[in-house]
Parts: C-alpha cells; structure tokens; sequence
C-alpha cells in the first residue's frame, strides 16, 4: 500500500513546477493528497525572493510540528530557496525536520528519503553546481494536479548571471544552465499526449537560452522547434529581460502564430539612476525603443511587468519617473513591491534606506495609477471578439466557463454547452472587470 505525501509551495511558476516533478519521482512509494493530517511525508517548497514569503515558509512549518508529536513517524521537509539559502541553520528554528533540499538538490528525494532510516541526523543538500543540469523527469498524468489540464509549465532553464543588486536568485538558484532542447521538447510532446494545449516555458531570463552551451539553439530558435509539435496550440514564457530582448525574438513572436501575444517585461524602476543602482543594465530609454519595436510588429501586444519601490536610494523625482513610465507603456497588469533587504545581495549593504511608511505610500500610488490604466485597457476589449482557450469552469460561476485571450486576460462567458474544455473559441466581449472580461460564446475554432 503506497503512502501519502502532501505538499506545499510557495512562489513562483517554477516552484509549482518543481513541486510537479517531486511528486513524478515519489510516485512509485507515495501518492498524493491535499490533507496534511493524512500525510506519512510533508514537504514545503519554498520561496525567498521576498522577505513575507520567507517568513510565510517558517509560519506554515510549524504548523506541522504538533502533527509530528501525534506521529512521531511523520516526515517534514524543506526544499527550494530559503532550503537553498537557509542550509543547515533551517535546524536551527526548525529542529523538527528531517531534511532539506536545495534548488538543484530536491531531484534526489528518493535516495533521501532511503537513507533517513540509516542517518540518526536531518538531511540537509545545498550544493550548486555551476555545470548542473536537471534531470529528465516526464510527467504522469495519475499525478497531474489536473489531469484534463489544458495548460503546464515547462521549465527550460534556471539559474541568473545577472546579479541584479536586489535580487537573490543567482545565490539560490545557482547561475544560468539550459535544458537539452531535446528533453524540453520531449517533455512537452508528452503533456500534449497528455491534453495539454499551452505550455509556459520558465526560465529566470529564457532570453539568454542556451547562449552559454555549446551546439543549443538560442532561444528564438528553441521556440520555433516547440511550435512545430503537432496538437501545441499556444507557447507563452517568463520571464524575460529586457536587456536581452533581441530584435530576432521580436520578430519570431509577431512571425509565429503560436507564441501568444503577451510579454512579461519587468521594469522594476523608470529612474536611470535607480536602474543603474540596481544593476539592470539597460536604461528607460532603452526599454521604451524594445517597447516601440514590439508594438509596431504586434499591435495587440499585452505587456506585464514588475516594479520595486522604495529602493535605496530613491528620491521622490525617481519615483515620478516610475509613475510616468506606467503611463508611457500602458500595461495590462503590474506585480508590484516594496523593497525588502535579501541575504547576499549587495543592495543589502546600501546605507540610503527609504523608510518603510514612504515605501507604502509609494506602493499605493504605484497600484492606484495601475488600476486605472488597467480598467481603461479592459475597457478597450468590450464589443471585440477573441479567440479563447478555454480552461474550465469559472471560479465564480458553475454556469460559466473561463479560459484567456493570447494576451493572457481571464475571460469568463456563457455558452450552450459547458463540454468546452481544452478547445479554441470566439468570444464577443459585454463587460469589463478589475481583473477580467465577460463574454458570450460564439463559435468554436478547434
């Protein structure tokens, strides 16, 4: 009889994905279960980019430390980046757990979870090795979260060699390795046998894929191989940095017809100054030709983005610069953060700190502007028809379904039938939300 594993993650796209491929590898001894209280084996995947989600991490773990007084037998593991940036001090505040597991180290949860019985000490891998590259695991559909999923995540690279002042990543995730293309475009045949329809390629930076291994595609070549998989309809990725978004990729996004017209492009700052401090190596200026070159070739382009306020340093006039930025590029949607200090990072070390109720009114003013933008650009989608992949159910409706435009809107509409799932359809939009569009079905495509 197999047992039970529960996990939880915290973060970003690729820890979902890397909470995926955990649960692929246990899948011989373990099957999953949304119930903690039920579990043999307790596993967080965590995330430190951010000072909230790191203490999150340490709330959620002790959570479990009651639940292992009643089974003593229970297993509790961290892995991901605060497991990668904590090491053996995670013992120190959580003396309760078995092992931890770095970004690189989590593929090896079996031999872990086979040498616990022998080792009377937790278990704690945090090696980054700067040639690593992961292993090939291949999805199974009994252990899809959703096995009549219409989208994945595919992970095709990770690690930064940019070493933006404020930014953790390189020191967790290790610097950039590419994935074989061949094992991307396995993997991803496999999730399309599978039902899947879109596939969001992840990477810290996809745009500098493979420009460090010998005899591998670059990245506008890799997505022209992708969209060549028969029953792939869409290929969406994140996250890009502008200072690698080449003219060539450009035009393979407005030339192909399967990569969606939505591009995550973070900013973080509209200062030249403050972008310098941060290390981004690009300027506003800069930024704003690659904008103007991705809506002369795709007009319809969606651009998301991040933004970082109260960043060292910064002066109310480089926060204006922000704001008229916003204005400038008009996105669909922003992730927007205060800024907190990171382990390792040199911004950590700058003395000119902005006090933290200026970085919350900052912030307001950020989300405030945004809303408005963001309401006047899904304004703009009403009386227009769409093409729709539709992904289930709406969450706020039973009667309704849901699925997104090519630039990555949630639209939720009626239709004469709700057997829609993983199928292309016309939508006309009637009404615009804060965060969504409300349609009616019109036709299906395929």
């Amino acid at each position: 009889m197999k047992k039970r594993v529960y996990v939880k993650t915290f973060g970003c796209q690729m820890n979902e994905n890397d909470t995926e491929k955990v649960l692929f590898l246990l899948k011989d001894e373990y099957i999953p279960t949304d119930n903690p209280e039920e579990a043999d084996l307790i596993i967080i995947n965590t995330c430190s980019v951010r000072e909230k989600p790191q203490h999150k991490v340490y709330s959620e773990v002790g959570r479990y430390k009651s639940l292992k007084k009643k089974k003593p037998q229970l297993l509790i593991g961290v892995m991901g980046c605060v497991a990668q940036q904590e090491g053996e001090n995670l013992l120190v505040r959580l003396p309760y757990i078995d092992f931890a597991l770095g970004t690189q180290s989590f593929y090896r949860i079996k031999e872990v979870l086979e040498q616990l019985p022998k080792n009377p000490n937790p278990i704690v891998l945090t090696e980054l090795n700067p040639n690593f590259k992961p292993p090939l695991v291949l999805p199974e559909e009994s252990l899809i979260k959703d096995p009549e999923r219409v989208t994945a995540f595919v992970t095709i690279m990770q690690g930064c060699d940019n070493f933006c002042s404020y930014c953790i990543v390189p020191y967790v995730r290790g610097r950039e390795t590419s994935r074989p293309p061949e094992e991307i475009i396995e993997e991803i045949k496999r999730l399309v046998d599978l039902g899947v329809r879109e596939i969001t390629l992840l990477g810290q930076n996809v745009n500098s894929y493979g420009l460090k291994e010998t005899g591998y595609p670059d990245f506008s070549e890799l997505l022209n191989l992708i969209s060549q998989i028969e029953g792939l309809w869409r290929i969406r990725f994140t996250t890009s940095h502008p200072k690698d978004l080449s003219d060539r990729l450009i035009k393979t996004m407005a030339e192909n017809p399967k990569i969606c017209h939505h591009l995550h492009l973070p900013l973080q700052a509209g200062s030249n100054r403050v972008l310098k401090k941060m290390n981004r190596k690009y300027t506003k200026e800069e930024y704003l030709e690659k904008v103007a070159k991705l809506k002369a070739l795709i007009p319809d382009i969606a651009l998301t983005t991040d933004i970082i306020v109260g960043f060292p340093g910064e002066r109310e006039e480089d926060f204006e610069e922000t704001l008229e930025m916003l204005k400038i590029v008009r996105y669909h949607e922003i992730f927007s953060f205060k800024y907190s200090d990171r382990p390792f990072t040199a911004a950590k070390n700058f003395t000119d700190k902005v006090p933290e109720e200026e970085k919350e009114r900052r912030l307001e003013a950020v989300q405030k502007l945004q809303k408005t933008i963001t309401e006047e650009i899904y304004q703009e989608y009403v009386g227009k028809e769409v093409d729709v992949l539709v992904e289930g159910f709406s969450s706020k409706s039973k009667d309704k379904l849901m699925g997104r435009t090519t630039t990555n809107v949630i639209v939720n509409f009626s239709a004469p039938r709700l057997n829609l799932k993983g199928r292309l359809v016309k939508v006309k939009i009637e009404e615009a939300g804060k965060h969504s569009l409300k349609g009616i079905y019109l036709q299906t495509l395929k």
